[in-house]
């Protein structure tokens, strides 16, 4: 083990949602290291609504009207004029520059330093095991196939960041521990674990929509519940809350499908939260930067919760729908049992709000990994960190490669086939990935990142009404050949201009109705008393 490791943990920033305000980030966290007493941290994590935007064009395909549609400072990263002070990695959310993030699907380099981890991916820093998730749930969209290509029209504007049941699928593969798991939006019900009374209170509708079942992600909470990393970030909902999940003890124990309506046919035992992280959550109009207190936990052992506690009263469960309680299996797929690596019982939850002043939107933490470390970089002082890729990630990418299918809305993604038949074929796909690449010292993410799209020109102004045009991102093509995978993101330039000939897919009905649907026009602003600092 490296003497980093030795001596402390991984410094870590995590931001919220960044919506395009890079400098504001970066000046922030130095603010923060200097009151910490830290010459800089290791990693930054930002948890979606990155908003790489290059260019004009590119805030076309962003999910929101147009009048809030904004430039940001992303684009000086993108042609080189800034450059991030140290890696960057980010998750997708629901207000993206969706075609750029579609042109590296398997992660990738969006500007040098900053890395998208794509759909879903788990990738390596230093000792950390991160897992990311990308987008937000909507269950009638769960089980289609990727079938947004550009032109987009506008119902594929707002459906390319819903979470599709492959990724999820690929993730439910991990068979091993990992220490950090990244979602946009939060995992279902993960707010009966912490101070809901004071979440509800601060944000009035969370309330109603908690007690329907629909608040936050299923597929987050599903991927949670089975990975059960040591920490699980989030934002979307932009505000500052924290939780503690125990999970069942025994390892074996089995979980459950999910469906497209959100609901689960078990969930995690909610008990009482002795270990509420104390991330001052009632400071909402604190510090115009950022808070830097350390996470740290309470070691009472009182048996009383912390204010708001995790437990779930019978006269709050009482109420909750049927979504909440256990409900049979279906008699065409048996629950799979617990992988026995995955022994964590503890997940600590932390999701920040968005960056403006007097918003609690910046953590700094030092984290230590509750994962196997074979397979990470090796830091020094002078170099720190590196992104590696993960072992057994490559393996599941390998076997569920062919399963994809792009473009066609009336493809139907194949029959999932149970952990059992894929964990037969992930081993055999794990000693192809030892010895073709890790053997040969290929397990280094390599810094490739090439500019694919025009830079931003100011003087051309910040409205282009066209399209952007499709691009083939070298990082993907190299990534697909490194695994021997087909391309399926590739296209011609006579297939892309075909593309742009026949013009949009036709709207549907949904889109009509689009100012009904959460996740849309409405933003998340969260309650009407206080929505601030913009609807976005």
């Amino acid at each position: 083990m490296s003497t980093l490791i030795e001596q402390r943990g991984v410094r870590v920033a995590f931001e919220g949602c960044g919506h395009g305000t890079l400098n504001a980030i970066y000046a922030s966290i130095e603010k923060s290291c200097a009151e910490k007493g830290w010459a800089k941290v290791d990693l930054l994590v930002i948890g979606g609504d990155f908003q790489a935007v290059r260019n004009a064009r590119d805030l076309n395909c962003i999910s929101m009207p147009a009048k809030y549609r904004e430039i940001g400072d992303f684009h000086d990263y993108y042609s080189g004029a800034r450059t991030a002070p140290y890696p960057t990695i980010f998750i997708g959310g629901n207000h993206e520059a969706s075609n750029y993030l579609w042109e590296l699907y398997y992660g990738g380099w969006v500007a040098p330093n900053i890395y998208y981890m794509g759909a879903a991916n788990v990738i390596r820093f230093g000792p950390l095991r991160i897992v990311g998730m990308s987008g937000i749930w909507k269950g009638y969209n769960y089980k289609k196939p990727h079938h947004e290509r550009l032109p987009y029209s506008n119902d594929d504007i707002k459906s390319i960041y819903h979470i599709r049941e492959l990724d999820v699928r690929k993730l439910l593969q991990i068979r091993t521990q990992t220490d950090i798991g990244i979602s946009h939006d939060w995992p279902r019900a993960i707010e009966w674990h912490g101070d809901h009374r004071t979440l509800f209170r601060k944000k009035d509708m969370f309330e109603s929509e908690s007690k329907a079942g629909t608040l936050g992600s299923a597929a987050a909470k599903y991927v949670m519940e089975r990975l059960r990393p040591a920490w699980w970030f989030a934002a979307h909902m932009h505000i500052k809350f924290s939780a503690v999940v125990t999970h069942e003890q025994n390892p074996a124990a089995a979980l459950h499908p999910i469906h497209p309506n959100g609901s689960t046919e078990g969930d995690v035992k909610r008990v009482q939260n002795d270990e509420e992280i104390d991330l001052d959550l009632d400071m909402e109009d604190g510090p115009p930067v950022a808070t830097t207190d350390d996470a740290h936990t309470n070691p009472s052992g009182s048996g009383v919760p912390n204010s708001g506690g995790g437990v779930v009263p019978e006269s709050i469960r009482s109420q909750l729908p049927a979504s909440f309680q256990h409900i049979s299996t279906p008699p065409d797929k048996q629950p799979d049992p617990m992988p026995r690596a995955i022994k964590n019982r503890t997940t600590r939850f932390l999701a920040l709000d968005k960056c403006l002043p007097h918003r609690q939107f910046l953590q700094l933490l030092e984290l230590g990994p509750i994962s196997d470390v074979a397979g990470s970089a090796v830091a020094s002082e002078i170099n720190g960190y590196t992104l590696r890729y993960d072992k057994e990630w490559l393996a599941i990418t390998r076997v569920f490669a062919h399963d994809l299918h792009l473009g066609d809305a009336s493809a139907h993604t194949p029959r999932d086939m149970g952990n059992q038949h894929y964990g037969l074929l992930i081993e055999q796909e794990e000693n192809w990935v030892e010895e073709h690449l890790v053997a040969s010292g290929k397990m280094d993410i390599p810094i490739n990142f090439e500019q694919t799209a025009p830079t931003y020109d100011p003087s051309a102004g910040d409205h282009d009404p066209q399209l952007p045009a499709e691009y083939n991102n070298p990082q993907t093509i190299a990534f697909c050949s490194l695994l021997e995978i087909p391309n399926k993101f590739y296209a011609t330039d006579e297939e892309k201009a075909q593309r742009m000939k026949n013009g949009p897919p036709p709207e549907s009905i949904r889109s009509s109705n689009f100012n009904n649907h959460r996740g849309g026009r409405r933003g998340r602003g969260g309650s009407r008393s206080t929505r601030r600092g913009g609807r976005w």
